[in-house]
């Protein structure tokens, strides 16, 4: 494998982590699927990528793929590749627990739309936020004096007698000093 293949493995890689925890999970899958092809499968890195790919496919809605990944993945020579793969594989295969509905939140599928139609409406959306509206002016609040508390707060003696005390100290220090 050439230097600048594997540097081109690794960007891919990048670039399919960041989509991933971006949510963007079909440019995550492409990205993980060409720095897989560019590696050697039997390689740590190779493994590592994989590993990452099984965790895009699950995201993508690709489960069949992932499981395949896994169990193939199984059998890499690297020992925490396989391992990874094993606990990776239990995961995907454990039943789905049915959750009643009001548990959830129903979030709308964006799938659907278009790349440009979403890209049009987020940048509606942000020119609207940044028109600054002027703030509008404020009454004074008024307020009612027998509502308020103006008992007399001891602290406020207790500071001033503690700062009076280690002043008196400190000059008592000073003045009681052996004379030279």
């Amino acid at each position: 494998m050439s230097a600048e293949s594997l540097e081109i493995a690794k960007t891919h890689y990048q670039t399919g982590k960041i989509a991933f925890e971006n949510g963007q999970y079909r440019e995550a899958v492409e990205n993980l699927e060409k720095a897989s092809a560019l590696l050697a499968r039997n390689s740590r890195l190779g493994g590592e990528v994989e590993i990452y790919l099984v965790t895009a496919y699950e995201a993508a809605g690709r489960t069949d793929d992932a499981i395949a990944l896994c169990e193939r993945l199984k059998r890499h020579p690297y020992f925490e590749t396989s391992k990874q793969a094993r606990r990776m594989l239990y995961i995907l295969k454990a039943p789905k627990l049915k959750r009643p509905s009001e548990w959830m939140t129903e979030i709308p599928d964006l799938a659907a739309l278009p790349d440009n139609e979403l890209k049009i409406s987020v940048a509606a959306k942000s020119t609207k936020s940044s028109v600054k509206q002027k703030p509008k002016p404020t009454e004074p609040e008024f307020v009612d004096l027998s509502q308020v508390n103006t008992r007399d707060n001891r602290f406020i003696w207790v500071a001033l007698i503690a700062i009076g005390l280690t002043i008196s100290y400190l000059l008592w220090l000073n003045f009681s000093g052996t004379p030279s």
